[in-house]
């Protein structure tokens, strides 16, 4: 029996999720109204789309018990983010940390950087808080809080599937095409980070 999805199907979940938009997901930015406005928050802005997956991908890179406490951390923070958010509570710098969060876990994943798991953990948490409020803040009045927090966990969760996916298969690859390959993905997200960072998004 295969543990992951083929090659094909790998590439097609990855499209799919990247598909959405390229519009920023920021606070005060886009319209969040309609069915499933919390599920589709976290797939409208590259920003959103490029941290989550890398900490999929990064998670995969550490292995072990990481692959999966490393977004459950995030996912865990996020949502005590995207509270904060709801509640109307400030954050300072929030558009700023997301923007250093695709740099820094960009770069992570290029580097192959291999942190001990609470500090792993630790990293991605702090990150996840900024994320989670831009959630927060964007829902609409009139949506339930509850159902908009799980919408937008799910979809959260899936983008750490496809990153971790994504970070098995390249794992897979022999020799140094791997180690090009997700150098190549991890520093394509960092320096689209530095964009972000400089308004180019």
């Amino acid at each position: 029996m295969k543990l992951f999805p083929s090659n094909s199907s790998i590439l097609l979940i990855a499209l799919t999720s990247l598909s959405p938009s390229v519009a920023l997901a920021h606070t005060g930015v886009g319209n969040t109204e309609g069915v499933m406005h919390g599920f589709l928050h976290p797939l409208s802005g590259i920003d959103h789309i490029l941290a989550m997956v890398a900490v999929g991908m990064f998670a995969a890179h550490l292995g072990g018990r990481a692959i999966w406490l490393v977004p459950l951390s995030f996912l865990t923070m996020m949502t005590i983010g995207g509270a904060v958010g709801m509640a109307g509570i400030p954050i300072p710098f929030v558009e700023i940390g997301i923007g250093l969060s695709v740099v820094v876990l960009g770069a992570a994943v290029a580097l192959g950087l291999s942190l001990p798991l609470a500090a792993a953990m630790t990293l991605v948490g702090v990150f996840a808080v900024f994320h989670g409020h831009a959630h927060g803040a964007e829902m609409p009045e009139t949506a339930s809080g509850l159902g908009y927090a799980a919408d937008f966990i799910v979809a959260t969760a899936l983008l750490h599937a496809v990153g971790i996916a994504a970070g098995v298969l390249i794992a897979q690859l022999h020799g140094r095409i791997g180690t090009r390959v997700r150098r190549l993905a991890g520093g394509a997200a960092a320096v689209a980070g530095l964009g972000i960072l400089a308004g180019w998004f």
